[in-house]
């Protein structure tokens, strides 16, 4: 029977629209048009004249047939087209593929192929690495060239149109495209392939308008806020604040690469209020020549994720001027959906203690529903005790629609009714989590997820290596590093180099290891290799070469 508030009050255009991210864009060009929305170099954008493009670049995408559901494709840094594609590609109906610049070209490849890609926009900086790529992809398509007006990166012209003349084309009044339904595809961003083939992340309009409202919610983002990229935007739509900072009528200030120089150097001439990055680019920041460094106005919000940072690392940069804030999340929720908020009377606390509540993840984002640990066998939440360990799941509309073409990826990853993160934590009485491990061997390098077994898998093929177990090593700037334990047929001629070469030449250089022990591997008697001690012995052999420094 249905209520009376059912009775003759019907949803119509009037009273429901799809929620989705664009109109934060359309809202600022009204309200703020002349406001500096984008920053690069000597190059100035205000909202006008972002809006404008963004709807020219629509315009392009459509008269060159792409249309509802069609993937883009992108390799693009940090640059001002980097930002205008999240908002022109999804305007005209298409989901929006943002691809690492730091992949290998064969992988580049399986993703062009696996988001049946129509259209690609790429930076002529990465041509070699791109042009390899179509050669290896069975998709052919629409190339289109980005020459970075900054920058101006060397490198061959792909295609048979130029980005800035794509753009002119366009009909700055084109009538782009709501979603028909909020629950349509804006973006698809692939995981690092821990087994198997990457996996396509599937995020829909109320999710990204949801989190990037959320992060404004979440990081105390006031209006007019002045966010500098050092975060790249392929990492899950830049956690969504290319959208986030059109919300807040902000000004995003591009970096092409993340160095000390350039970051000083933009803190210091345009007023920065938040940043956010791995934390590598802390260390960055804290180790940069002190001609580079300079006194700050205010202090400015740092938002990492990854491990969490040493707490000497947490004492320099509130020195330097920064607020350090830990986050946690995963591709699949839209990148950050868990925040250490930190409780002003933690403040009083002894240095120790303090440490000690930072390392832990936190509780969940404003736009998170649920977050819990779980034992993944019976489904019910583990104690609140901080020690009893289990899986860390989420519930709610910033968790990813599903995987790209692989349903029972999808069907296991939502068993229960849950997301299964693969993360293993506990929870305090508090109700904050920490995480203890992870299930899948992922380890965090400067922010990128490499997979242990991907190294493993390598290593195994040379012809001389009988066993190989890869664990995370921990590292000062990197927060972790790949630690190979391999184990040699005789004769044992094989060197470190040897090994660190034949890696190279099969994996993304990020991946290779930066540590490789030559010896017998630990196993159990059943041949199972014994992982907690290899990272024991990993963590050992961090402190010794950090002593001999």
């Amino acid at each position: 029977m249905s209520s009376i508030y059912d009775r003759d009050l019907e949803q119509n255009t009037a009273n429901y629209q799809p929620l989705t991210p664009l109109t934060f864009l359309e809202r600022a060009a009204a309200v703020f048009p002349e406001r500096s929305a984008i920053i690069y170099g000597d190059l100035h954008i205000n909202y006008a004249d972002f809006y404008r493009r963004c709807r020219q670049l629509a315009s392009a995408l459509q008269s060159r047939g792409i249309g509802r559901g069609d993937t883009v494709s992108v390799m693009l840094a940090n640059t001002p087209a980097m930002l205008e594609v999240h908002y022109a590609v999804p305007m005209c109906g298409a989901v929006l593929h943002a691809m690492n610049t730091r992949l290998d070209a064969a992988v580049i490849g399986f993703q062009l192929d696996h988001a049946e890609s129509k259209l690609l926009i790429t930076d002529t900086g990465f041509s070699p690495i791109i042009g390899a790529a179509l050669e290896m992809a069975s998709v052919k398509p629409q190339v289109i060239d980005y020459l970075d007006p900054v920058a101006l990166q060397s490198g061959d012209r792909l295609g048979q149109e130029d980005y800035d003349a794509v753009v002119d084309s366009g009909d700055p009044e084109f009538a782009w495209l709501m979603p028909r339904d909020e629950w349509d595809a804006i973006s698809v961003n692939y995981t690092s392939g821990t087994t198997g083939d990457p996996k396509g992340v599937v995020y829909h309009h109320r999710g990204a308008c949801l989190l990037a409202q959320g992060n404004a919610i979440t990081a105390s983002i006031q209006k007019h806020a002045v966010y500098l990229w050092t975060l790249p935007m392929f990492h899950c739509n830049g956690w969504c604040f290319p959208w986030t900072m059109s919300a807040v009528s902000g000004t995003h200030v591009c970096l092409r690469e993340v160095r000390a120089e350039a970051i000083w150097d933009a803190l210091q001439r345009h007023n920065i209020t938040h940043l956010c990055g791995a934390p590598v680019v802390m260390s960055t920041i804290l180790n940069a020549e002190p001609e580079y460094k300079c006194a700050l106005p205010q202090q400015i919000e740092f938002f990492t994720a990854a491990a969490p940072p040493p707490q000497r690392v947490l004492v320099e940069m509130r020195e330097a001027g920064f607020n350090v804030t830990h986050l946690y999340g995963l591709t699949e929720v839209y990148g950050p959906a868990v925040v250490n908020d930190w409780n002003p009377q933690w403040e009083s606390l002894p240095a120790e203690q303090q440490a000690t509540l930072k390392a832990r993840q936190g509780v969940r984002y404003h736009a998170l529903e649920e977050l819990d640990v779980l034992d993944p066998e019976t489904m019910q939440p583990v104690p609140r005790d901080g020690e009893t360990m289990g899986e860390v799941m989420f519930r709610g509309n910033v968790v990813m629609k599903g995987y790209l073409k692989n349903k029972s990826a999808t069907d296991e990853a939502f068993l229960g009714g849950w997301f299964h993160s693969g993360d293993l934590g506990v929870v305090y009485p508090d109700g904050y989590i920490q995480l203890k491990d992870r299930s899948k061997d992922i380890i965090i390098s400067g922010g990128e997820n490499i997979s242990s077994i991907e190294i493993e898998d390598v290593l195994y093929k040379h012809p001389q290596v009988v066993a190989a177990a890869v664990v995370a090593m921990p590292h000062e700037k990197w927060g972790e590093t790949p630690c190979a334990f391999v184990e040699l047929a005789p004769p044992d001629s094989v060197t470190e180099d040897d090994l660190k070469d034949w890696c190279k030449q099969h994996m993304a250089s990020f991946k290779v290891p930066k540590q490789f022990v030559i010896g017998t591997v630990a196993k159990t008697s059943t041949g199972k290799v014994q992982k907690f001690l290899l990272r024991q012995e990993a963590a050992r052999l961090a402190a010794a070469a950090n002593e001999s420094y």
